[in-house]
């Protein structure tokens, strides 16, 4: 019987069934967060149209009601749009604001982030756009906060930057957890390789790896256990603009 780790194609599409899966979650858990925050705004039009209906008489009222709800109306066609850009064909590549694409990934995570307390750190610059796959990149970056989340204590930190370097955007995800011994560290980006146990398929880090390089980009990590200077940082570099193979 061949296994999965000594058959390449197997192993390929082992990964292809589960880097989809992987997709439908997040999708799921980001259309989630989508829709709580249309919520607010939907909530309000539905307001603001009562008041009208009660009020038509009064102009200057009308007029008010009619300005705040125009404003309601553009949060949620910006939402849409935002969301839009995200998922697109996987061969669909356009220029993309970074850091939009880092607060949508930690907007899917808001929950257990604000469970476990965690003190979020931003650094994102507007200004740094790339050429990638939004839907992809959106994949990786929630993998590396998935991972730092379910690797940091209660109130512990989670620090994330967006930069440009060069002609490379720059992304950085880094916590104060207890940090990856130094005998696994080299074997996180392998296949199937997981700490979690059941909890874990052992494919994130390396789908993510190959989205990554797929956008002719590197992923680099760094950790240390020693006390006082625990924790994981991954950064990762993409090319502003995507080279043609």
């Amino acid at each position: 019987m061949i296994s999965p780790a000594s058959d390449p194609g197997t192993m390929q599409e082992i990964q292809d069934i589960l880097r989809r899966n992987q997709e439908l979650v997040i999708a799921g858990q980001f259309a989630a967060m989508v829709m709580h925050e249309i919520n607010g705004p939907l909530e309000a039009v539905h307001n603001l149209n009562y008041l009208i209906q009660q009020e038509a008489d009064n102009v200057s009222h009308v007029r008010v009601y009619s300005n705040m709800l125009e404003e309601q109306l553009a949060t949620l066609t910006k939402l849409s749009r935002q969301t839009l850009s995200l998922y697109r064909s996987p061969e669909t590549r356009e220029s993309v604001a970074i850091s939009t694409l880092a607060e949508a990934a930690l907007r899917v995570h808001q929950r257990k982030i604000s469970i476990k307390r965690i003190i979020l750190r931003k650094q994102l610059k507007a200004d740094v756009t790339a050429e990638v796959h939004a839907g992809d990149m959106l994949q990786v970056f929630s993998n590396l906060i998935s991972n730092a989340v379910d690797a940091l204590p209660e109130n512990g930190t989670l620090c994330v930057r967006v930069g440009r370097c060069a002609e490379e955007a720059s992304v950085t995800f880094a916590d104060n957890g207890p940090g990856i011994p130094a005998p696994i560290l080299p074997r996180i980006f392998e296949p199937f390789f997981t700490t979690k146990k059941e909890r874990g398929t052992g494919l994130g880090l390396a789908i993510s790896k190959s989205i990554i390089e797929k956008h002719h980009g590197r992923i680099r990590s760094r950790s240390t256990t020693r006390p006082s200077r625990n924790g994981t940082t991954f950064r990762i570099s993409i090319p502003l603009s995507a080279k043609v193979i």
